[in-house]
């Protein structure tokens, strides 16, 4: 029971999450593609929003940023919770978890650093360590010795490798162009 609670949870955090972005992504292609190709920054985004859709689109985009971001915030931190409780059986402290998880954000923003540049270089982090817990979930969900009952069936696992995959290859093309080696068929 607890099994599908957590899931139908994640599944409209995720959702959720998914739906703002490409409505984010579908507004900004709408109000910026003929006549505006400055606008390249979130910041600039934003202020460029008010004469052209009003006050109201401006403080939606930022509500939209704001909701997106703790919603795929909540999503990370429950499955990082879930693997370290349910799978390691490490526990920590509710306080150092939301610390640590919130501390980096608050630093960048107390430094005053470029919010588009502090975006790329979290994409870039992110790229870097997700492999690890991807693969550990893609592993441990689909053992019969962890999962019990509820480990996936041979075609989840599959899809979710295939996923995965898909994932990884994204994460590696996006870090050889961060650091300007040339990917094949690609310019």
């Amino acid at each position: 029971m607890l099994v599908r609670y957590s899931n139908r949870e994640v599944v409209v955090a995720l959702a959720a999450a998914g739906l703002v972005n490409m409505a984010m992504v579908l507004m900004a292609a709408a109000a910026f593609h003929l006549g505006h190709s400055e606008v390249a920054e979130i910041d600039t985004a934003y202020h460029t929003l008010t004469p052209l859709l009003g006050a109201c689109a401006a403080a939606m985009f930022l509500v939209s940023l704001i909701a997106s971001g703790i919603s795929s915030s909540v999503v990370g931190t429950m499955a990082g919770q879930m693997i370290m409780q349910g799978f390691v059986g490490f526990r920590i402290p509710i306080w150092v978890r939301r610390l640590v998880t919130m501390l980096p954000a608050c630093a960048v923003v107390a430094a005053g650093v470029d919010s588009t540049q502090a975006l790329v270089l979290s994409q870039v982090i992110l790229s870097l360590t997700l492999p690890v817990p991807m693969i550990a979930l893609v592993l441990f969900t689909g053992s019969r010795a962890v999962m019990g009952e509820f480990a996936n069936r041979q075609l989840t696992t599959v899809a979710a490798v295939l996923g995965s995959a898909v994932v990884l290859t994204l994460n590696l093309v996006l870090l050889l162009q961060t650091f300007g080696v040339p990917v094949p068929g690609l310019a």
